[in-house]
């Protein structure tokens, strides 16, 4: 049996930040991926989904800039260019990087064997490792819909299925109101199918600052997305080449096809762990702030079930990767950038305020309409919008929290991260020089109208 210093099951985004550093450091490495190297996010999720996402919002870009005339959209060339950024489903170019810095390679479902070393068993191939990384990812929910499995993949799409489309259908039906469903949402609005998206939550994004829920829902409405809040699909049935959903308040909708995004589950199950004694939080790798389950046992990414972002996975692997090589790291997963890339695009980081509240915290908010206070939404639209909000505490005098909606939210959501992370005082904040014309200018606003 041959023996390496680490063992990664599971090769998206986290496990190869893992694996890649300890090569880095001379390590000996194996890594098994059952699937594809990359994971979900390269092929099924962040990466395709921005890349469809793009192209209508760079035709609205274009319908809302001051002397362009409107392009049309593409479809044939965006889903070539989907297709090369997926690497067309194939990673043998990543199997042969990992080999040629001198990974084991494992092919196959693994399964942990033992313990005192571990043990990883795939296929006819055993290893053994002082170090075990799971970074085995998560899964799709499938909501508890009557009549749901008895639909196949051509008309019940999950994010593979959505991301990996060949045309856009004319019409469907969106379960689930979070980043996933909002994002999917938009893109097959843009392209032109009649969308109806059902929450069961009260409001979309109903986890994140009432405000900037209610900012994406008037924008779902004037986009002509048909939003039902408080609502869950009681069941489906086929309907000629399509869907047939019954709501639970009575309501009817047909769609071509249906797309769940309620939610995903870790998927640390399933692996022998249980079996060696290892405790499971339901399917997720209980974590410590090192990112440790036991001795030599480690966990990234979402099968760990923290803050379940492939930013966070990447930043979990560096800290396992820093911890496996000596030099002691804990995780901080207090300023964590939450981003939905629809248009325009919602950010957050840190707490709502009643969330601040509920920590005890003497929250103080400001909210500023971006484009009544700075030139740059001007220059960037003929028509802007956008609205930044602030959550401080009054105590500390720092910021605790903060929401974004306008366009690029995305990159200046991290000036309040950063602050956020670093307990930068709102005083030292409001004595900065952002540059002139930019969104980043809305922080000084802002921060003028806290009253601490």
């Amino acid at each position: 049996m041959e023996h390496v210093d680490a063992i990664v099951i599971g090769m998206g985004p986290g496990g190869e930040t893992v694996a890649s550093r300890l090569l880095d450091a001379g390590r000996r490495v194996a890594v098994a991926e059952r699937a594809l190297i990359g994971g979900e996010c390269a092929y099924y999720a962040c990466i395709p989904s921005k890349v469809l996402l793009r192209a209508p919002e760079a035709r609205q870009e274009a319908v809302e800039a001051a002397g362009v005339d409107t392009p049309g959209l593409d479809w044939p060339a965006l889903r070539d260019h989907r297709d090369r950024m997926i690497r067309h489903l194939d990673d043998s170019a990543q199997v042969r990087g990992y080999r040629d810095r001198g990974a084991l390679v494992l092919r196959g479902q693994a399964r942990v064997v033992g313990r005192d070393p571990w043990r990883v068993s795939v296929g006819e191939k055993q290893v053994s490792a002082d170090h075990l990384v799971v970074a085995t990812g998560s899964e799709a929910v499938r909501p508890p819909v009557a009549g749901l499995d008895e639909l196949g993949p051509a008309r019940i799409w999950t994010n593979r299925e959505a991301t990996t489309l060949t045309a856009p259908p004319e019409s469907a039906l969106v379960i689930g109101g979070g980043a996933v469903g909002i994002e999917l949402g938009h893109f097959l609005n843009r392209m032109g199918a009649e969308v109806t998206l059902v929450q069961r939550g009260p409001r979309l994004l109903d986890r994140e600052e009432p405000r900037l829920c209610e900012l994406i829902g008037e924008r779902f409405a004037r986009d002509g997305v048909d939003v039902r809040v408080g609502t869950t699909v009681a069941s489906v049935a086929r309907d000629g080449s399509g869907v047939l959903a019954r709501l639970d308040d009575g309501r009817r909708v047909r769609a071509d096809v249906v797309v769940l995004a309620s939610g995903r589950r870790p998927r640390a199950d399933g692996l022998g762990l249980a079996e060696l004694g290892v405790d499971l939080d339901r399917t997720a790798l209980g974590v410590d702030e090192r990112c440790q389950a036991a001795p030599g046992l480690w966990g990234v990414g979402d099968a760990t079930g923290r803050a379940m972002f492939t930013h966070v996975a990447k930043y979990q692997g560096r800290v396992v990767a820093d911890n496996i090589l000596g030099l002691g790291r804990s995780a901080d997963y207090t300023a964590v950038p939450r981003v939905v890339f629809s248009d325009p695009e919602i950010a957050a980081v840190g707490l709502t305020e009643e969330r601040a509240r509920a920590q005890g915290v003497d929250a103080v908010t400001a909210e500023v309409d971006v484009p009544a206070n700075l030139a740059r939404p001007w220059t960037y639209s003929i028509d802007p919008e956008g609205t930044l909000g602030l959550v401080a505490d009054r105590a500390s005098g720092v910021l605790v929290g903060a929401w974004a909606f306008g366009p690029l939210a995305s990159e200046w959501i991290h000036t309040a991260a950063l602050a956020i992370h670093a307990r930068i005082p709102v005083a030292l904040l409001a004595d900065s020089i952002p540059q002139f014309p930019t969104f980043n200018e809305a922080y000084l606003v802002a921060l003028e109208r806290l009253n601490l």
